[in-house]
């Protein structure tokens, strides 16, 4: 028998189950057995969202550690495994520190396991009203190509200025903060690359928008200038990319709402997904590091 202690801050007491050996049962599945409110999306090791931190308690046994392929590049993109953990797991036998509930198999153990709460309710959409303010004015997509070649427009940027904002992190020595950004600048490449197969082999240039189609003179995704601040906080470096993403996300919401055309509407509304789901990794994320800082009192 195994004593599966689950904490986090949604939960009133840490609450303690038993787990038979051999049944090869997932923490998530025991957590779900047990009403114990892990969050979880996919299942399937894909989303991250139902990552959790696990202390073991038997300091001479460690069963809780076959990583699949799917939780090694999750954990990966999440930032939550290093090359170094990743060689002790398939070498030395080593468990990483954080693992994914839905992957990661209970054996015959007393371990700890600590999760922040809910992480993946849905991010809460713009009002219309409060989006077009910002947007509307200027903006007017009369045909899917304009809106492809604005949205190229505005992943391009967001992936240079996350670039740049990066190279100059690292120049100045903030290197966890340069990591991030260059991992943002990844993410605006990627579906900057993704626009452009959308586009195929048509010419847009002429569509592209220039800065003063723009409110502020800026495309939506671009961070504020403090991002720049050498002294910035991984915690702030993340609340300040939320801020680019959201805006991000207002602009195509506002073109899926007020555009005449409807093949218009249901290209942005793809964008609207998309951006939402953005907006939803980097508040999990936020949300992970403020409770981090907070229950280990580390400064922010």
């Amino acid at each position: 028998m195994a004593n599966v202690t689950f904490s986090s801050p949604v939960m009133a007491r840490d609450v303690t189950v038993y787990a038979v050996a051999g049944d090869r049962g997932t923490i998530l599945s025991l957590a779900k057995a047990h009403k114990i409110p892990i969050p979880f999306d996919c299942q399937d090791g894909e989303c991250g969202s139902c990552m959790v931190e696990v202390t073991h308690l038997s300091p001479h046994t460690k069963y809780a550690i076959a990583l699949t392929e799917k939780e090694k590049e999750t954990l990966r993109q999440l930032g939550k495994i290093s090359p170094d953990e990743v060689r002790d797991a398939e070498v030395n036998d080593v468990p990483p520190r954080f693992r994914l509930a839905c992957q990661c198999f209970i054996r015959d153990e007393d371990i700890l396991i600590t999760f922040e709460g809910d992480q993946v309710r849905p991010a809460e959409k713009a009002h219309l009203t409060d989006a077009a303010q910002t947007f509307k004015g200027r903006l007017k997509i009369d045909s899917v190509d304009q809106f492809l070649a604005f949205a190229l427009s505005v992943e391009e940027e967001a992936a240079t200025h996350f670039e740049q904002l990066g190279n100059a992190m690292e120049e100045r020595g903030n290197h966890d903060v340069a990591r991030l950004f260059r991992q943002l600048s990844g993410y605006s490449r990627l579906h900057y690359e993704q626009t452009k197969e959308r586009v195929g082999t048509r010419d847009l240039s002429h569509l592209m928008p220039s800065k003063l189609m723009w409110p502020d003179y800026v495309t939506p995704e671009r961070t504020e200038l403090w991002a720049g601040d050498a002294s910035i906080t991984h915690l702030g470096a993340l609340k300040a990319a939320l801020q680019g993403e959201r805006r991000g996300y207002e602009f195509y919401f506002t073109v899926a709402g007020t555009t005449s055309d409807p093949d218009v509407a249901a290209m942005a509304k793809i964008f609207v997904k998309e951006e939402a789901e953005h907006v939803k990794i980097l508040e999990a994320w936020i949300t992970r590091e403020e409770w981090q800082l907070k229950t280990h009192d580390l400064p922010a």
